[in-house]
């Protein structure tokens, strides 16, 4: 065959050369909120709009217009008019006043620059800085400004961290004050005054009770918001963990430096230290307390059923035995270590099962859990449509704004609430997805942890014990002296069932017919009082 043409398909394109439009969008920023009301910002716009008009172009949206450290490029404006012009098929220019207003990040500056051309045929251009980027010499002459505009970043990066290290060296706090604290004498940093404010006087009470009272963290969190303090776990733990509450300074800029703080001091250095276990045992009365201790490993996650304190435990020398006991005054709820763990072993008693019952009870869990899951998959269903509707919403306010057609003031006012909106669905999917995902496993986990719980509780370490406790009682259990049982406020939901399938099946004879529909659902087992 002579002809080829029939061949030319086959063959590599000429590549798509770049079709220039008229439409152009302005980016502006100012590096810090210091210089965010100055001219600057005017100024780059007004430059801006006189090169588009020099050029004859259109342009069709603003963005920016406010501080935005160009140190990486994850920010918010930027992203937002990147967002704009790749999902545009009509802008064929970013104009900015210079390279460094568009990025300082280096050659990721530059490689973003490049994609929009590659990839969208978008050109960026700057005003102070004339060349052209589609030709090889004018693109290379971008990359060089965009690498000298990360270079200029770190030399005065260098600068200021110097400067930082010495006062820091020197006990002076350099940032903004942490929570607790307010500066009377604002100003540089060696005129700064930091003192403990009305909050800060709340938040010692959490120090002391950690440190005389043994509370866990999710205790405290609670007493904390009934005396107006709102704090999550985490929180309270990063409070528990930073010396500044003790006068101390400590920084990732001072690597391995503890200086004494010019700043007033929350607590203690004796309390700080108390709260982190670094004090591993104080002496009272001939007792030994112990923060942490394999002998006593319902500390902490049992309650006093009186005063609904937490139980702490103790050794008496003498006797070398150990005790449970609830530290609020006049309570009165001691009992011994030995006696406890073996009521809470016959607690576990109530989750044993059979080898021969794994199988009919692993069935009945997986009908009784996908009855449940056919609801929260409906659910998932609801929130997925809720969330592409706060998407389109999101997206046509978007438009809808860089067009001009809606003002910044009612933009900035309704664009949070659909952000808050959109993350509490994502929220909530994350946490009905957990719970239909890999059922059969957990069940099954669940079942062969039921064959033997004692021995499981008996055999493991203090870490061990604590998480399988956790793991069985989600909210601790609740320890009454006076009838001298246990009782829970809850149960996992996996396990909760076995125990009654378990004595449902005991209760047939063999190869009597099990009726599993008269099994009533999340019910707990005999022996323990369910408070709701």
């Amino acid at each position: 065959m002579n002809d080829l043409s029939l061949f030319k398909q086959f063959a590599p394109q000429t590549p798509k050369k770049f079709e220039e439009g008229n439409n152009a969008v302005i980016y502006t920023r100012v590096s810090s909120a210091d210089q965010e009301d100055n001219t600057s910002l005017g100024s780059q716009k007004r430059y801006c709009e006189m090169y588009a008009s020099k050029r004859g172009l259109s342009v069709v949206g603003y963005f920016g217009g406010t501080y935005e450290s160009a140190k990486t490029d994850d920010r918010k404006e930027f992203n937002r008019m990147l967002t704009f012009v790749k999902r545009s098929k009509n802008v064929s220019y970013v104009i900015v006043y210079s390279y460094e207003r568009f990025s300082r990040s280096g050659i990721n500056g530059a490689s973003i620059a490049d994609e929009l051309l590659k990839k969208y045929g978008v050109i960026t251009l700057a005003t102070t800085q004339e060349l052209d980027p589609t030709t090889p010499s004018g693109s290379f002459q971008q990359k060089i400004l965009f690498l000298f505009g990360q270079m200029d970043n770190e030399l005065r990066r260098d600068k200021v961290v110097t400067a930082m290290k010495e006062l820091l060296m020197k006990g002076y706090w350099v940032w903004a004050p942490p929570r607790g604290y307010k500066d009377l004498n604002k100003g540089k940093a060696t005129e700064r005054k930091l003192v403990v404010d009305e909050e800060g006087k709340l938040l010692k009470k959490a120090f002391e009770w950690k440190a005389y009272e043994e509370l866990s963290n999710a205790e405290i969190v609670r007493r904390m918001k009934k005396i107006g303090v709102k704090l999550s776990e985490k929180h309270i733990n990063n409070l528990f963990t930073n010396p500044f509450y003790c006068g101390l300074i400590t920084s990732k800029l001072i690597p391995g430096e503890v200086i004494q703080g010019m700043h007033e001091s929350l607590v203690t250095k004796e309390l700080f230290l108390t709260v982190n276990n670094i004090k591993q045992e104080k002496r009272v009365h001939g007792f030994i307390y112990k923060h942490e201790n394999e002998n006593l490993p319902l500390k902490i996650f049992t309650k006093c059923d009186k005063c609904g304190n937490t139980m702490t435990g103790y050794l008496v020398k003498k006797k070398s035995l150990y005790y449970y006991k609830c530290n609020t005054k006049g309570c009165g709820s001691n009992r011994s270590a030995k006696v406890m763990h073996e009521l809470f072993r016959d607690l576990l008693k109530n989750f044993q099962i059979g080898q021969e019952e794994m199988v009919l009870i692993r069935v009945q869990l997986e009908e009784q859990m996908a009855g449940f899951f056919k609801s929260a998959t409906e659910e998932i269903k609801t929130l997925k449509s809720r969330l592409r509707e706060i998407e389109r919403k999101m997206e046509t306010m978007d438009e809808r704004f860089v067009i001009g057609e809606i003002h910044r003031d009612l933009y900035e006012r309704f664009r949070p609430k659909y952000e808050k909106e959109h993350f509490e669905i994502e929220q909530e999917l994350s946490k009905t997805g957990s719970y239909s995902s890999n059922l059969k496993k957990v069940i099954d986990f669940a079942v062969r942890i039921c064959l033997n719980p004692l021995e499981l509780w008996d055999n493991s370490d203090l870490y061990g014990k604590r998480i399988f406790q956790k793991l069985l009682f989600p909210e601790g259990i609740v320890y009454n002296r006076e009838k001298d049982q246990y009782r829970t406020t809850r149960i996992n939901g996996f396990f909760s069932l076995i125990p009654e399938i378990s004595r449902d099946l005991n209760g047939h004879k063999k190869r009597d017919s099990v009726i599993f529909n008269k099994i009533p659902n999340w019910v707990g087992p005999p022996g323990l009082e369910l408070v709701f």
